[in-house]
């Protein structure tokens, strides 16, 4: 169903041309607000992930004629702030959307700390906040305190627990040892990540040979692999956030730090990622991963036809799903009611993207944790609530 409905949305919506964004100024369009980083550390992955969705989001439904509402089809004025890379500013655009804008919903931030900056002021003025680029072990605390929050990812222990146990099968198989060497970026994200993932490596019967964060936006990580090189480890792990991630590998490279298992976070799944390291990419985990299914097919094709832009492996069709579901509790209700949207939202399972999206509670419990690049298509090799998943391959030297 899911695969039909995006291609009829594509139908019209694929078009030859540049997109603009916000063009609609009629007084009878939606507002929608988006803030993330345009500029700063985490641009280049917001410009993957974060953007492009809501570019797209708003091309296909303008062109079918708007969100159906009781009193007819409006379509979607998108206002986009660039909150560079900045807490403070991501919280003063959130502010200034619902304050001055007047936006009637406001898109999630880009980034775990921004959206648990965020959350407050989407509280206060009752927007729901459907968070996806947001990787927390909060959950139960923050929707008690948020009752308009929405996680659209699992929680930090489930990407932790489930990397650490690929890991430990290839352990109990004997293809690798239990050398591993762990690399942090200090933000919340990769933070939270290294502190969960310490006792589960303990547990599972590994020894940190290496354990080292650094801070986000570092220009120069020779030193960090290095050092991970020098405990030599049989695996490799990153909490990382673009464009560590890329770095990281380059200088893996270059100091030949060949392990049989090396897993990086955020923008493994980058399709620019393989794109540009090609086979040395090959049987790189990360987080994320995808079932190779028709209907991720058909939206990552659309995706980049609309937008110019490849989608991850990861975050973006977990936000092309968000979309969906606000798209359907906007056209269920019939109005911009933004309580009864979320409480819309909070009282059924939709059909999406990624196959059924139920946030009945207020949390996603069927994600994709771990991916590994399999000839050229990340393959999901762990997670929750699927069971087509791809066995691991060990990794080549450099």
């Amino acid at each position: 169903m899911q695969r039909r409905n995006l291609l009829k949305l594509a139908a019209a919506g694929v078009v030859a041309g540049s997109l603009g964004l916000g063009t609609a100024q009629a007084a009878d369009t939606i507002k929608i607000g988006v803030v993330g980083p345009k500029t700063g550390p985490l641009a280049g992955g917001a410009a993957i992930t974060h953007f492009p969705n809501f570019m797209m989001w708003q091309k296909l439904v303008n062109d079918r004629g708007g969100l159906k509402l009781k009193d007819g089809q409006r379509k979607i004025e998108l206002i986009e702030y660039d909150d560079r890379t900045s807490p403070p500013e991501t919280i003063k655009a959130v502010e200034r959307l619902a304050t001055v804008d007047n936006a009637d919903f406001i898109m999630p931030v880009y980034g775990t700390g921004f959206n648990l900056a965020a959350a407050p002021i989407f509280a206060k003025h009752d927007y729901p906040q459907l968070a996806q680029a947001f990787v927390t072990d909060q959950g139960p605390e923050l929707i008690k305190r948020y009752p308009n929050l929405f996680i659209i990812q699992g929680p930090t222990k489930a990407f932790a627990r489930d990397a650490i146990a690929v890991l430990k099968k290839l352990l109990d198989e004997k293809k690798i040892g239990n050398r591993v060497a762990v690399v942090n970026v200090a933000d919340a994200f990769g933070i939270e990540l290294a502190n969960v993932a310490r006792p589960l490596f303990k547990e599972a019967g590994f020894e940190l040979v290496y354990d080292k964060s650094y801070p986000l936006g570092t220009q120069d990580l020779a030193p960090i692999v290095k050092g991970a090189k020098a405990a030599n480890p049989d695996a490799f792990v990153a909490w990382s956030y673009p464009p560590d991630t890329f770095a990281l590998l380059e200088q893996a490279k270059i100091e030949g730090l060949n392990v049989k298992a090396y897993y990086s976070a955020v923008a493994t799944a980058f399709q620019g990622f393989y794109g540009k390291y090609g086979q040395l990419a090959e049987n790189v985990l990360g987080a994320g991963g995808y079932e190779d299914t028709p209907a991720i097919r058909d939206y990552m094709k659309i995706h980049k036809q609309v937008t110019g832009v490849d989608a991850d492996y990861w975050g973006s069709a977990l936000y092309g799903s968000m979309l969906q579901v606000l798209e359907q509790s906007i056209e269920g209700v019939g109005s911009l009611d933004r309580k009864a949207v979320t409480a819309y939202i909070k009282s059924r399972t939709f059909k999406t993207i990624v196959g059924d999206m139920d946030l009945r509670n207020q949390q996603m419990t069927r994600v994709w944790t771990v991916g590994q690049w399999q000839n050229g298509f990340f393959q999901a090799v762990a997670g929750d609530g699927f069971t087509n998943y791809k066995p691991v391959i060990l990794k080549n030297n450099w």
